[in-house]
């Protein structure tokens, strides 16, 4: 599989696919509170989808390193009327959630895909969700919720044990009736790896992609970008400050062999995923 696989009900456009970001939340690490009111995030997906989205990932719970977790009825407040209103206007939306009730409830309101940055672990019920949906499931590599996961960043062999854990998830979520045509991995950049785990990470995509899984890929304005474009005294770069740098990630995740990239800043790497498609056409 790879870029240019078929995934259940999100046809291939020939490329790597763009999933912009809607946080509607006040604390997720690069711009909480922007899109906090219902109608501000619904104008902030459709401005996306102007700027080349393919896909517009919805989430109302911060998955920031420390984050608190937030109420499920407080999450699906959030997202299920922005869901609502951004599907009716044909755009093509994901839930970015942990919580089953919510995934059901946003695959209702008119949600295509479930991107679970656990990966089916934080609630064990979301894969039967799921897979009643019918709808893609990204499943993420993951070992413990924000308030935790710096203390879990240690690896003998990153990238192989990446690839082993999320191997284990597909057969979990399989057992539990997810078929191999839903599922999409996301090695899950940032969460429990340290800059040195993220990079390696990266340069891993040819090994990830030989699971057989469409691989999203979710690089933008993290710590490890801010820390590799520090100051000359050591001050990390400004998350909103390295969209450059996630423009180069992405064309490179794309060269590689990535399904699809989630960035927060649409129009660049929209751009980034076509100069790539085009030399790779030329390579072949």
């Amino acid at each position: 599989m790879g870029a240019m696989s078929n995934v259940t009900g999100l046809g291939s456009e020939g490329r790597c696919l763009v999933m912009g970001v809607v946080n509607v939340t006040p604390d997720s690490f690069s711009d909480g509170g922007l899109w906090f009111d219902e109608s501000a995030a619904v104008q902030h997906g459709l401005e996306l989808v102007r700027d080349g989205a393919d896909i517009v990932d919805v989430g109302g719970e911060s998955t920031r390193p420390g984050a608190a977790r937030v109420s499920l009825e407080e999450e699906l407040a959030r997202v299920v009327p922005v869901i609502r209103a951004l599907s009716g206007e044909g755009v093509a939306v994901s839930v970015d959630t942990m919580r089953a009730e919510v995934a059901k409830a946003a695959v209702e309101a008119g949600a295509r895909l479930v991107n679970d940055v656990s990966g089916g672990l934080a609630d064990p019920a979301m894969p039967r969700v799921v897979a009643a949906t019918g709808v893609p499931y990204v499943v993420m590599h993951w070992r413990g919720h924000s308030h935790d996961m710096d203390s879990r960043a240690v690896y003998h062999d990153v990238v192989t044990e990446v690839r082993e854990e999320l191997a284990k998830r597909v057969d979990l979520v399989l057992a539990e009736g997810v078929t191999e045509e839903q599922i999409v991995l996301d090695p899950g950049l940032g969460f429990a790896k340290n800059a040195e785990h993220s990079w390696a990470v990266l340069a891993g995509i040819p090994r990830l992609a030989e699971l057989g899984y469409p691989l999203l890929i979710g690089a933008s304005r993290k710590r490890f970008l801010g820390r590799l474009l520090a100051a000359p005294d050591g001050t990390p770069r400004p998350f909103s400050r390295s969209d450059d740098a996630t423009l180069a990630v992405t064309a490179l995740a794309a060269q590689a062999g990535a399904w699809c990239v989630r960035v927060h800043e649409v129009g660049p790497n929209a751009d980034a995923v076509r100069v790539a498609a085009a030399w790779k056409r030329a390579e072949s």
